[in-house]
């Protein structure tokens, strides 16, 4: 349903009796059909990084089913976070360009069918019988390839994968004049399995490695209609809409997935054009992975873990998590668990880990350190990209 918002400055408008007070805000009017309800615009944002949203939150159609459908926990923070991140090189949130809203035109029992394997044969037959039973008519939907019959558990679930995971839809608000605010775009993204999970004859869990290659070929494939049943809902007719896709991390992972590839197709068009590669990926440090592919970072987070053994020796452990965009180190996260006997402990050794950091990572990186025990969490050091010397908070 298409959603029109009416903007008005809120300095000197009082907020009726029954709408939140969210403080000195910018006022929206929402209108839908012949009903209006009143929205707000945040007057202020916590970084440039995040986008601001309308007030009173709406959830999204199919708010909660990526918890169901993805593997990991690190691959649902990354799937939405990400796809953020992939909307700013279009729908720029600076200076209040696009407003973010979660998806409000894809519902749940939608992305549902098309998760679901296209049906063939005696299985399409059967659902078409049941749905006639309930006088209302099969939609065969599902973007998945049909299960084949023929052959083991293994030869049917190697040649005939479950491909695609989730689908999740971001909308993107615009100012259109100084009073109106309307749907600007909307991006999609495609969570891809790069591993699938099935059991076989004998009830065992068993897995078939999907290559990275014909992921992508699925995938565009399935963007495509995607896009082509997009363009056919009430609203998303005019609109551009870009579709990312996400290639997941297997269950066992201890980093998450990344972004593949990503098209637009602009305002009216079904065309997903050209689309272009997405060159970002994770590592964990320290890993034979990483040293593979970064041995120089690898060897700086060596160096920097060792001289923390050496300053405190009941630590158990220092891990990292980098991010990397186009092959260079962009951001890293990384965890310090300690057992500590005081506080004047803890005030000491994160002044030696944040002069550490100085150190042994460039500037142009955003880096976290989080510094904890049993009993929680101790400090947080903070250093954003050409910040000279490092933020740091001593939790009490």
């Amino acid at each position: 349903m298409k959603k029109l918002l009416t903007l008005v400055l809120a300095g000197s408008v009082l907020l009726s009796a029954c709408t939140p007070n969210f403080g000195d805000q910018d006022e929206v009017i929402q209108t839908e059909e012949n009903s209006a309800e009143q929205a707000i615009i945040p007057k202020y944002n916590i970084s440039d990084d995040y986008y601001k949203m309308i007030l009173p939150f709406a959830p999204g159609q199919a708010r909660g089913l990526v918890a169901k459908n993805l593997n990991t926990r690190l691959d649902i923070d990354e799937f939405e976070t990400g796809l953020m991140r992939i909307a700013k090189d279009i729908f720029p949130p600076e200076n209040d360009q696009y407003l973010y809203q979660e998806g409000q035109y894809i519902d749940r029992s939608t992305i549902s069918s098309w998760l679901s394997r296209k049906l063939e044969g005696e299985d399409l037959k059967a659902a078409e019988e049941k749905a006639e039973q309930g006088n209302s008519t099969f939609q065969n939907a599902g973007l998945n390839p049909p299960a084949l019959t023929e052959g083991t558990a293994k030869e049917r679930n190697e040649q005939s994968p479950i491909y695609l995971a989730h689908i999740l839809e971001h909308n993107y608000l615009v100012k259109k004049n100084e009073n109106t605010v309307e749907l600007g775009g909307v991006v999609i993204g495609l969570a891809l399995n790069s591993t699938h999970y099935y059991r076989q004859e004998d009830d065992y869990a068993r897995q078939v490695d999907i290559s990275p290659e014909k992921l992508r070929e699925e995938g565009e494939k399935m963007a495509a209609e995607v896009v082509k049943r997009a363009r056919s809902m009430d609203g998303l007719e005019n609109i551009p809409i870009v579709v990312a896709l996400y290639q997941t991390a297997e269950k066992s992972s201890i980093v998450p997935g990344h972004f593949i590839a990503k098209a637009e197709a602009k305002a009216g068009s079904s065309d997903l054009g050209r689309w272009d590669n997405i060159d970002e990926e994770y590592h964990f440090f320290p890993s034979p992975e990483a040293t593979s592919a970064y041995r120089d970072d690898a060897a700086k987070f060596e160096r920097f873990k060792g001289d923390i053994d050496e300053y405190f020796p009941n630590y158990t452990g220092v891990i990292g998590k980098a991010y990397y965009r186009g092959g260079q180190l962009e951001t890293l996260k990384v965890d310090i668990p300690m057992q500590f006997y005081g506080k004047a402990e803890v005030i000491a050794f994160t002044q030696y880990v944040s002069g550490k950091i100085m150190e042994h990572f460039p500037d142009y990186i955003s880096l976290e350190v989080n510094i904890s025990s049993t009993a929680g969490q101790e400090s947080l050091i903070v250093r954003n990209p050409g910040q000279e010397k490092p933020t740091v908070h001593i939790y009490q």
